[in-house]
């Protein structure tokens, strides 16, 4: 496979085990491609969306099942390229009971007017939103770097109203 297709996301890396990308031991998806560019950016090699390499999602979901781990997509931008992870997602949630977390430069009410952003949305559970601002950096946060960032319930916040969650 040379080009990226809807049934694949260009790889950084995939890391097992961690517990900074989401609540729990997770495996995470880091995809290539960002452009907001953040100052400050703990990840600036995921920016150039040519790095790393295709693989499958079918792969990716064969790792994630025998890793036996909730999932967090992030990079990069996993906004940035939302089929192939929508269709990660949907093996994912189909097949197993696993939790999905989102990170993105994104803010959620812009994801949701644009149908393929939207359409991976509704796939995951949680979705860290906004780009990371250096001025706001705040070390006691978890799971994000800066205090504009919000933590959201994603199913919950389709459904109604935007439903941040205080995580400890």
């Amino acid at each position: 496979m040379t080009e990226l297709s809807i049934n694949s996301i260009r790889v950084i890396d995939v890391k097992y085990g961690t517990s900074v990308d989401g609540v729990g031991l997770r495996t995470a998806i880091y995809c290539a491609g960002c452009e907001n560019h953040c100052i400050g950016c703990h990840n600036p090699q995921s920016w150039d969306e040519n790095s790393g390499k295709i693989v499958p999602v079918e792969e990716l979901f064969e790792r994630i099942v025998e890793a036996d781990m909730n999932v967090t997509f992030t990079g990069g931008d996993p906004m940035l390229h939302p089929e192939g992870f929508t269709a990660l997602a949907r093996m994912i949630k189909e097949n197993t009971d696993k939790t999905i977390w989102c990170y993105t430069g994104y803010r959620f009410e812009d994801l949701l007017l644009n149908p393929l952003r939207r359409a991976l949305l509704e796939w995951c559970d949680v979705l860290v939103d906004g780009r990371y601002i250096e001025s706001e950096r705040n070390l006691s946060l978890h799971f994000r770097g800066s205090k504009n960032q919000r933590i959201i319930d994603v199913q919950k916040s389709l459904s109604g109203n935007l439903c941040l969650l205080n995580v400890p």
